[in-house]
């Protein structure tokens, strides 16, 4: 709630144009200065306290944000109108059982799959059933929750769309290349948040010149570069393996990543509320934040599936060579030989996960091209309804 209600109050105090764009590279700044810090902060409490304060230290936070807001925040206009609760149920159940059906669907360690168990084909079923109920209960309602006229700009849907393919590519990266960093380099906790920082700079540098540039050249290019710059940025992290060291297997490729990630949260979001009245800004900022949770879903199921499929099929295959080659080390031999075996298989799994990444995110590129009109953000259009669906 908290996500979509600050980029909701963001589109009705600044105005489209250079106030809008500054304050949305500054919200988008401080959403992966969030994530960085979250990993650092996360580190430092399972390395000196527990990893259970992960989960605690969100109360007082919630805590402080909820008293500040209540004195920083100015109070925004109420619109007449009765509450969809149908919309909302169905809306509700249908993607928590899409979120609950793909993260038991990923194939796990082991190599053994899940698509097929009950529970998961029956939450996926139930979450087609609730979201199709749920299209035809906006289109019928008086007071839609989702307002279909929001989805009428291929500005906007286009935009959806590209926050759904880079939630898929970034959550599942993220997961897994931790696991490698801990895993096969022995990295703790601590030492694995300060390994993401370099990423923080990147970032921050193009979401300047990317809040800069879109009223001059239009958000296409830009979506276009960002989403090229982070597809080889994973591509190029597919390439580690075992034996990379930090800054010849991680920091260029994160560098990289963090240059492409900064113009694509930028112009999410920006073209996300393009031309979007005061009345539908909290439908469209939900939908952007909808976009990159469930992408991250859907990249943890996918990434998953992929990697881990290829992680149990490089064991077997050098288990079976090993064999064949008569190889059978015994002792402290036996014991570094399956570790170099694990962490081989490791790298080759999650490599095969990156490069879906970059398929994905260079699917994103192909949207951005294909949707996402070549002009400017232009100023707010008033007229009947909506006033700047076209």
């Amino acid at each position: 709630m908290a996500a979509p209600a600050a980029l909701s109050l963001i589109a009705v105090t600044f105005p489209e144009g250079p106030p809008r764009n500054r304050a949305v590279a500054v919200y988008s700044a401080m959403f992966i200065v969030g994530v960085v810090v979250g990993l650092l902060a996360g580190g430092l409490l399972v390395s000196y306290a527990s990893w259970r304060w992960v989960l605690f230290v969100n109360v007082p936070i919630g805590l402080v944000l909820a008293a500040l807001a209540s004195r920083v925040l100015p109070a925004t206009g109420r619109r007449a109108g009765r509450f969809d609760l149908p919309g909302a149920i169905t809306a509700t159940g249908g993607v928590a059982s899409l979120v609950y059906g793909l993260s038991n669907a990923a194939t796990t360690p082991d190599g053994a799959s899940h698509w097929g168990d009950t529970k998961v084909v029956g939450s996926l079923a139930a979450a087609v059933v609730l979201l199709a109920s749920f299209a035809v209960i906006e289109t019928r309602s008086a007071d839609p929750l989702l307002p279909l006229r929001v989805l009428r700009s291929r500005d906007r849907s286009g935009a959806y769309l590209i926050a759904l393919c880079t939630g898929t590519a970034l959550l599942g990266m993220f997961f897994f290349l931790t696991i490698f960093i801990q895993d096969v380099w022995g990295y703790s906790p601590l030492r694995t948040g300060l390994a993401y920082l370099p990423i923080v700079p990147a970032i921050l540098a193009t979401t300047a010149v990317a809040q800069q540039q879109v009223t001059r050249i239009g958000a296409r290019p830009l979506l276009i570069a960002g989403a090229v710059t982070a597809a080889g940025a994973m591509a190029w992290l597919s390439r580690i393996t075992e034996h990379s060291t930090f800054a010849g297997g991680m920091l260029g490729p994160e560098v990289l990543l963090g240059a492409g990630l900064g113009p694509l949260f930028v112009l999410i979001s920006l073209v996300g509320l393009t031309k979007v009245t005061s009345n539908d800004t909290g439908v469209a900022s939900s939908l952007v934040n909808v976009g990159l949770q469930v992408g991250g879903s859907i990249g943890l199921a996918v990434l998953g599936t992929v990697a881990w499929s290829a992680v149990a099929s490089s064991l077997r295959s050098q288990a079976t060579a090993a064999a064949r080659a008569g190889v059978h080390p015994a002792g402290a031999r036996a014991a570094a030989a399956q570790a170099q075996i694990y962490h081989h298989a490791l790298a080759t799994g999650f490599s095969r996960g990156y490069l879906v990444s970059a398929a994905v995110l260079a699917l994103a590129a192909i949207i951005a091209l294909a949707v996402i009109p070549y002009q400017a953000p232009g100023p707010v259009r008033r007229g009947p309804g909506d006033g700047a669906d076209r």
